[in-house]
């Protein structure tokens, strides 16, 4: 399972490394120490939480457009057919939804819990392995 530090996981939520730190110590999500002291986040908590949030307007303002219209995120949803997927993205308080192939999918190694950037494109959303 993918691991997300306090400072990654506020990236992937749109929110300061202060504001990820108080969500933890009030046991908003759960953490666990690494040898070395650091607070680390399960992948799949780190997606549940990042859903819980989503519309609840507790993330900042932060822009995720870019030239290329770039949306770092975390995978939350995966659902495979026997040729398509669905793949459910949250970055920041952004639900994105991506239908691909289940071998892009697969090729990719989406989960739930790991980092993921969704591209949008006109009406099309491409997905990058972060």
């Amino acid at each position: 399972m993918q691991l997300y530090t306090i400072g990654q996981a506020a990236r992937l939520l749109g929110v300061s490394p202060d504001t990820a730190r108080r969500w933890a110590d009030a046991g908003r999500v759960a953490t666990h120490r690494d040898e070395g002291g650091r607070r680390l986040i399960e992948g799949k908590d780190l997606a549940a939480f990042s859903v819980e949030i989503a519309g609840t307007g507790e993330t900042e303002d932060v822009p995720y457009t870019s030239v290329r219209n770039a949306f770092p995120g975390i995978v939350t949803a995966v659902k495979l057919g026997d040729v398509a997927a669905q793949v459910e993205i949250q970055a920041g308080p952004h639900r994105l939804v991506s239908l691909l192939t289940r071998e892009a999918v697969e090729e990719l190694a989406l989960e739930v819990g790991v980092e993921a950037t969704a591209r949008v494109k006109s009406t099309s959303v491409h997905i990058d392995r972060s």
